[in-house]
């Protein structure tokens, strides 16, 4: 697995879902583990897609996003 996004989890549990949608498998998990789930959104995590994935799950959700930075 290769990683694809950190951020809080609000925006990673979206991100799983769009990628399942687009029928690429992906794993959220927490930057710290050893915190308690209290459900706190703003809580950091990062997303991991298969090596094999990777490359066509960039050009879903950054590639075409480049030229509007």
């Amino acid at each position: 697995m290769k990683l694809f996004y950190t951020g809080p989890v609000i925006n990673t549990e979206m991100l799983v879902a769009m990628l399942e949608k687009h029928g690429i498998a992906s794993t959220q998990e927490f930057l710290d583990p050893s915190l308690p789930d209290d459900g706190d959104l703003s809580r950091e995590a990062k997303v991991l897609v298969a090596e094999g994935d990777y490359d066509r799950a960039y050009r879903l959700f950054y590639e075409d996003k480049e030229n509007e930075l």
